[in-house]
C-alpha cells in the first residue's frame, strides 16, 4: 500500500510469524489485580475514572507542561568536545513544527501524557523523497499494537487514524515507529502507567467525593432506621419505607416528619471525624504524588518547604520526577530522526532551573572568570556589547605555567640570605660620592660669583 507518499509493502508472512505481545501469556492483557481476589469482588479499577481523580489529574498535566516549557534545541558537538546550537535543514523544520496540527508544545504534551497514562508513547514518521522526516505525529495507544516477528524482528499494527493520514490498518517495521515506553515490569515493549500503582488510591478519593458530594445533596442529613416498640408486618415495614423515602429523603430532605405509634427515627451513619473523611482523602493525594513522583505543594497537597531556595526545589523536582522523561525523550528523538554521534537534541532546562534573580546575579559575578561578559549578558537576555567577548581577570593573577617556572628555581621565594656589598664596591661608591659632591659645591660657588658681578 502507498502511506505518505511511500509504497510500504504488507508484511508477507504466515499468521503465526508475527505474533502480538498478549500472545503466549507475556504479560500485556494479564489482569493485573490490586490484590487478591480483586476482580472477584468487583473491586477495580476504572481508567477512565482515576483519570478524573483530582491529584492524578493535577500530576499528568503539571508533568506534561513543565516539558512541553522547555524548548527543543539540536545541538552539534565540536572538535573540542562543546555541543552547541545549531540549525539543520533535515532535523530543525520538524523539531519546531512537528505536524499540521500541533505545535511544538503540544506535540510534547501529547507525548508525555500518552506515556504517563498509558506507559507507551507511539509516534509515526512521515517521510519526504529524500528520507528524511518531515512530519511526526503521536498515535492513539489504543490504536498500536507491537508485534514480534519468529525472528526477533519488531512490528507495529496501526489501526485506521484520520489525523495521522492511516485510511486503512497497516503493519509497519518499527524503523517508522518512535516507541518511548517506562516502567516495562512484565514486557520489554509494554511500559506500565503509574496508574497502575495508584490507581486504586486514586478510585478510593473518588468514592471518598462522591459519597460527600451525596451526602451534602441530601441536606447533609445521614441515612437512619425507624424503630417501633413492637413487631410489626413485613408490609407494613415496607409500606413505611417506601413512605418514608418519598417524602423526607433527597430533595425532599429536612422536610418535618411526624410520627406516631411510638416510631422513633435513629442516625446510622458513621460522622466525617470518626471516619477521618479529610484524613483518608489526603493519603489518597499522597499515594497518587508519590507514584508520579511530584512533591506534595507542587499540586496544593501539604504545606510549602520552609527554606526560600526555588532553584534548590526546582532541582528536587527536576532530578525525581522530569529528567528520566526529558531524557528518554531526546534519545528517542535522536534515533527516531536519525541523528549521529556528534549531533542530537536537547531539551532546554534553562528556565525550569531559573534562579531567583539575586542568586542569579551573585551566580554571574562570581564565574566573570569563567565566562565572558556577553555569556553572562545572555542569560538576562540582553545584547552584546564591544569588548565583552573575552575572559577577564585580576593583573595579581597568574597563570599555572609561569607559577612552575617560578617553583622550579633554586630558591624560588628568595628566603637565602643577600650577600653584603664587597670592600672594593664600598670603596668605589665612597669616592663616588664624593666627587659628586665637589662638583656641588664649585658649581655653586660659580653662581654665586656671577650674582656678585652682576650686583
Amino acid at each position: 500500500m502507498r502511506l505518505f507518499g511511500f509504497n510500504i509493502s504488507r508484511v508477507k508472512t504466515a499468521k503465526k510469524a508475527l505474533s502480538s505481545v498478549d500472545d503466549g501469556g507475556r504479560g500485556w492483557y494479564t489482569v493485573f489485580e490490586r490484590f487478591a481476589g480483586a476482580w472477584q469482588q468487583n473491586v477495580e479499577v476504572k481508567f477512565d475514572s482515576v483519570l478524573s481523580n483530582h491529584a492524578d489529574f493535577a500530576c499528568r498535566t503539571l508533568i506534561a507542561s513543565d516539558i512541553a516549557k522547555l524548548r527543543i534545541k539540536l545541538v552539534q558537538k565540536d572538535d573540542s568536545g562543546i555541543w552547541t546550537e545549531v540549525s539543520n535543514s533535515a532535523y530543525s523544520p520538524v523539531l519546531r513544527k512537528p505536524n499540521h496540527f500541533q505545535n511544538r508544545m503540544q506535540f510534547v504534551e501529547s507525548w508525555v501524557l500518552s506515556k504517563l497514562q498509558t506507559g507507551n508513547t507511539y509516534v509515526l514518521k512521515q517521510r519526504d523523497n529524500r528520507g528524511v522526516v518531515v512530519k511526526l505525529y503521536v498515535l492513539d495507544p489504543r490504536l498500536v499494537t507491537p508485534l514480534v516477528s519468529e525472528s526477533g524482528d519488531v512490528f507495529y499494527q496501526l489501526n485506521t487514524d484520520a489525523l495521522a493520514g492511516l485510511k486503512e490498518g497497516v503493519v509497519v517495521p518499527a524503523r517508522e515507529i518512535i516507541h518511548d515506553r517506562f516502567n516495562c515490569s512484565y514486557h520489554p515493549l509494554v511500559g506500565l502507567s503509574p496508574i497502575f500503582a495508584g490507581g486504586l488510591a486514586a478510585m478510593q478519593g473518588l468514592a471518598i467525593q462522591n459519597d460527600s458530594a451525596s451526602f451534602f445533596k441530601n441536606g447533609a442529613r445521614p441515612g437512619g432506621v425507624l424503630t417501633a416498640p413492637g413487631a410489626i408486618e413485613d408490609e407494613t415495614a415496607k409500606r413505611i419505607k417506601d413512605y418514608w423515602d418519598t417524602n423526607f429523603a433527597g430533595e425532599n430532605s429536612g422536610k418535618v416528619a411526624v410520627l406516631g405509634d411510638g416510631l422513633k427515627y435513629e442516625a446510622m451513619r458513621a460522622k466525617s471525624t470518626d471516619s477521618q473523611l479529610i484524613e483518608q482523602l489526603q493519603w489518597t493525594a499522597q499515594v497518587i504524588c508519590s507514584t508520579y513522583h511530584v512533591p506534595l505543594y507542587k499540586i496544593g497537597i501539604g504545606q510549602m518547604p520552609a527554606f526560600n531556595n526555588i532553584q534548590a526545589l526546582n532541582v528536587e523536582y527536576y532530578s525525581q520526577c522530569l529528567q528520566v522523561l526529558i531524557e528518554a525523550m531526546e534519545l528517542c528523538l535522536d534515533d527516531g530522526l536519525g541523528m549521529g554521534e556528534n549531533i542530537g537534541t536537547e531539551l532546554d532546562t534553562e528556565n525550569l532551573l531559573r534562579m531567583d534573580s539575586i542568586t542569579q546575579m551573585e551566580v554571574l559575578d562570581k564565574g566573570k572568570n569563567t565566562f565572558t561578559p556577553n555569556e553572562a549578558r545572555m542569560r538576562v537576555n540582553l545584547p552584546p556589547k564591544p569588548g565583552g567577548d573575552s575572559v577577564y581577570r585580576q593583573q595579581q593573577d597568574f597563570s599555572l605555567e609561569a607559577l612552575a617556572k617560578r617553583d622550579a628555581q633554586a630558591d624560588p621565594f628568595g628566603t637565602a640570605a643577600t650577600p653584603g656589598p664587597k670592600p672594593d664596591d664600598a670603596a668605589n661608591d665612597a669616592a663616588d660620592r664624593a666627587a659628586a659632591e665637589q662638583r656641588a659645591f664649585f658649581a655653586e660657588a660659580a653662581l654665586s660669583f656671577q650674582k656678585g658681578i652682576a650686583a
